[in-house]
């Protein structure tokens, strides 16, 4: 039996327990004459602030995997193209066909591109695969009939035959047989193509601080990420308001959903409730709508094991688009079990370890980490995403272990331009104009500073309206706890 591991337990007053005021007043200041203490018995005051987080901004996944573009419209609407080949699944009766022998198959897609005289392959799950001609194809597109090549009907109980009973099979074109003199074709296939459609959403903060705050020196020296420092609390306060808003414009590209369609007749009324607020689509929505998805990849205590659940992920890719270049953005355990899973089959060094610091040196540092790796014909670079990682944010859920995007651009038709652009598979759109532009807006009012109104009172405010264009969503995969 595996013995157990440790547990760890949380301080009882950490800093990150406590949520940020709604403003900054004057009981922000530290005060030390209102503390209780003696003069006498003054402690001796650390006047710099300390950092116990470090950077704690959870932005920048989408500035190393996308682009940034202007748009004028109130959506933005792209196309993307279908697959190339013929396919169509469905349910077959064995002797259903109007011909001798001939099986017909009830497609699930009305809208297949299968005709008369083209030559399929129809696999039966746990029978095996057939080639067939097809001999009619009905008007409403919903069923067609098709003969055998290898055996004289679809249910032959012939010795060596296939026995194709009634029950779901798939199947593709593969090709075409006429006999001489006969007519061509009639009916052509037209190219398929899905269209999607995005929509900005206005996202609004503001910070507030007095006149009086605002000319008050604090005891402590503070800094934050946005690079104000000095003895004003009002000036950090005011760059985590900076630091906080770009986060909330990149978690709601990450995390946005679109209203649910109250078309359907249900009991919810979604749309009814939210009224003009109807959201937008982000990158979980995407690739849960039109992406691919793996779940426990990192729960198995074996390394083979995660391999094996791993080359899953390049099975998809194979049917999918194949890109060659992908770039995985992980939580802590499931980048760990990566690592446990590639050290496993690497043979180098005594007993299998890699020593990746100083020349490979076993005497100086191991190296226990894995920045990028080959498997197959895909390229992974493997990085920590700390939006997975942070209490304050998807941390504390644990639902979502990572995330696989495609490296490169993607050609896409733009419905707005008429034309094929080249654009990467993520990328922001944001509302511009030559007079306006609403990427990330701010301006300040009241009367500290510069005096725009009679309050008393500093008002810097924030605006930006944006949307993410997900791409090729097919080609994404999500890696769920």
């Amino acid at each position: 039996m595996a013995s157990a591991i440790g547990t760890i337990t949380a301080g009882g007053s950490l800093n990150s327990v406590p949520a940020p005021g709604k403003q900054t007043v004057a009981s922000a200041y530290v005060d030390l004459r209102n503390s209780g203490w003696a003069q006498q018995y003054l402690p001796d005051l650390m006047e710099k602030e300390a950092e116990v987080f470090g950077n704690r901004t959870i932005s920048g996944f989408l500035a190393q995997v996308g682009a940034e573009e202007a748009m004028q419209a109130d959506q933005v609407v792209w196309s993307e193209q279908g697959q190339l080949h013929l396919s169509a699944a469905g349910v077959i009766d064995a002797d259903g066909g109007a011909a001798t022998g001939a099986g017909q198959v009830t497609t699930t897609d009305t809208t297949h591109t299968i005709r008369l005289g083209d030559t399929v392959v129809l696999n039966r799950s746990g029978v095996g695969t057939l080639k067939c001609y097809v001999t009619a194809v009905a008007s409403d597109g919903t069923t067609y009939d098709c003969i055998p090549y290898t055996q004289s009907k679809m249910d032959s109980s012939a010795t060596g035959d296939l026995t194709f009973t009634d029950g779901a099979v798939t199947g593709f074109v593969f090709g075409s047989e006429y006999t001489k003199g006969v007519a061509g074709r009639g009916e052509s296939v037209q190219p398929a193509f899905l269209s999607f459609t995005n929509k900005p959403v206005i996202l609004k903060d503001l910070y507030e601080v007095s006149g009086s705050d605002a000319s008050a020196i604090g005891w402590i020296e503070v800094s934050g990420e946005d690079g104000q420092n000095g003895y004003l609390w009002y000036l950090k306060a005011a760059g985590d308001t900076v630091s906080r808003f770009a986060d909330y414009c990149e978690m709601t590209c990450i995390e946005g959903e679109l209203t649910a369609d109250d078309g359907d007749g249900g009991a919810a009324a979604t749309e009814a409730v939210l009224g003009a607020q109807s959201g937008t689509e982000g990158l979980f929505s995407a690739i849960k709508k039109r992406g691919n998805s793996i779940d426990q990849l990192n729960t198995d205590d074996t390394a083979a094991n995660n391999l094996a659940s791993f080359d899953l992920i390049l099975a998809e890719f194979d049917k999918q688009g194949a890109i060659e270049e992908n770039m995985m953005f992980l939580n802590r355990g499931t980048a760990l079990a990566i690592d446990d899973m590639l050290a496993s089959m690497n043979s180098y060094g005594a007993s299998g370890t890699s020593y990746g610091v100083f020349d490979n040196s076993e005497d100086m540092a191991l190296n226990l980490g894995f920045s990028g790796f080959r498997r197959g014909s895909y390229d992974f670079y493997k990085s920590d995403w700390k939006y997975l990682n942070d209490v304050t944010t998807r941390g504390a859920f644990s639902d979502v272990d990572g995330v696989i995007v495609p490296a490169g651009v993607s050609s896409v038709y733009d419905q707005s331009l008429g034309k094929n652009l080249k654009r990467p598979f993520l990328h922001i759109r944001y509302r511009a104009s030559q007079t306006e532009s609403r990427k990330m807006k701010t301006w300040i009012t009241g009367s500290v500073g510069a005096a725009t109104s009679s309050l008393d009172a500093m008002e810097v405010h924030h605006l930006s309206e944006r949307c993410l264009v997900t791409q090729g969503a097919n080609n994404f995969m999500l890696l769920t706890a």
